[in-house]
């Protein structure tokens, strides 16, 4: 029962974060940051934020120092859409599952092309 709970609270958070970021955030370093996953500890004090972020790895970086920056500011605002005796701590992390992804699909792609010459 405890871990539909925390499910239900990360994925809410997740809609809110993103909103929070998309709407509230004006950090120019901030760029095109797409949320993919919120994992909730089983006591609700952490929550670690992977966010996914469009660009070069400067710009990567920069936008994942942003949101560390800026993660005090997003927790309040959690805090008041999000009734919860106590707010999860917020932890910004840069998810890299999409890089790996990517670089799987090229493999593959490149498997084939050597199959068909």
């Amino acid at each position: 029962m405890g871990k539909i709970r925390v499910n239900r609270v990360g994925e809410q958070m997740k809609k809110e974060i993103s909103d929070i970021i998309q709407n509230e955030l004006k950090d120019p370093r901030v760029g095109f940051v797409t949320i993919t996953e919120v994992d909730v500890t089983g006591d609700l004090q952490i929550a670690k934020v992977f966010v996914s972020v469009l660009g070069s790895e400067e710009q990567k970086q920069e936008s994942l120092k942003a949101l560390r920056k800026a993660a005090g500011f997003v927790r309040s605002e959690v805090g008041k859409r999000i009734r919860l005796r106590l707010t999860p701590e917020i932890v910004f992390q840069l998810d890299t599952s999409l890089d790996y992804s990517t670089r799987i699909q090229e493999v593959l792609r490149d498997i084939r092309t050597e199959e068909g010459e």
